[in-house]
């Protein structure tokens, strides 16, 4: 790799971590589509990012254990069924598809649908929780069942796309776990991702679809710029920076859905 393209990745990971500081939202949901539009192949941006972001959470997850954040029994719940479900689909592309060219296509669709889906929850964040304080009697009964069918969908998910643990887990676990107060919501996500996009990440090491120049310019960049983004947050009006970020990813997903 180039000096100019290690630069150029510092930056789209400064850009990127800035904006996960500010609103909480970005990962995969923003730096895999950055690399696809650089040129990084399918399978390569999607396994990077994920070891990308299971580093990137891991100070996540420290600050949110030592604040009591983290409802470890539901992040073992989760973890049940994402785990397994990321392991399975890393052996199901590699025993399936003769070469990693053979799943890009398949990457990219799974990720357009996933960027849609994020920018709807975004959307619809708060009719989703008031629609599940009203069926909360319904929803505890059912809720540790639930957490594992999650998971898995989950697993499967991020595996294919490096999208959805952030975003999408924060939402299942808002439906689930309604009366949770939004720091443990946040923190149990965080703390369930960080395995899951290990082990995801992991399995696409296994798959030949990490290149760590790439891996090390976008940790240079981001994980400074995550906590400068959290001291912005204090400044600046995140209701606005949400709903960009939520337009940009709206039309991110249509475009690679309908590819």
């Amino acid at each position: 790799m180039e000096l100019s393209q290690f630069l150029f990745y510092v930056v789209a990971g400064a850009g990127v971590g800035l904006a996960m500081g500010c609103t909480g939202i970005g990962g995969g949901s923003l730096m895999t589509p950055i690399l696809l539009a650089v040129g990084i192949p399918p399978q390569v941006a999607v396994g990077t990012d994920l070891l990308y972001a299971s580093v990137t959470k891991v100070s996540g997850l420290i600050s949110h254990q030592r604040r009591g954040n983290i409802d470890w029994r539901v992040m073992g719940l989760m973890s049940l069924g994402s785990v397994p479900a990321a392991f399975l689909t890393v052996i199901a592309l590699d025993r399936f598809f003769t070469d990693s060219q053979g799943y890009a296509s398949l990457l990219t669709d799974v990720l357009g649908v996933m960027l849609i889906i994020t920018a709807v929850i975004l959307i619809l964040r708060g009719p989703l929780v008031r629609l599940a304080l009203r069926h909360d009697a319904w929803v505890s009964r059912r809720a540790p069942t639930l957490t594992v069918l999650s998971g898995i969908l989950l697993g499967i998910c991020v595996t294919l796309s490096s999208v959805g643990a952030g975003v999408f887990g924060t939402a299942v676990l808002m439906l689930l776990y309604a009366r949770f107060a939004p720091r443990k919501i946040v923190g149990t996500d965080i703390a369930h991702a960080v395995p899951l996009t290990f082990v995801a990440g992991t399995g696409h090491l296994f798959l030949g679809n990490i290149d760590f120049a790439l891996l090390a310019a976008l940790l240079v960049g981001s994980i400074p710029a995550i906590h400068f983004g959290a001291v912005l947050a204090q400044r600046m009006p995140e209701a606005l920076l949400r709903w960009i970020l939520t337009l940009l990813l709206l039309g991110l997903g249509l475009r690679y859905a309908l590819l």
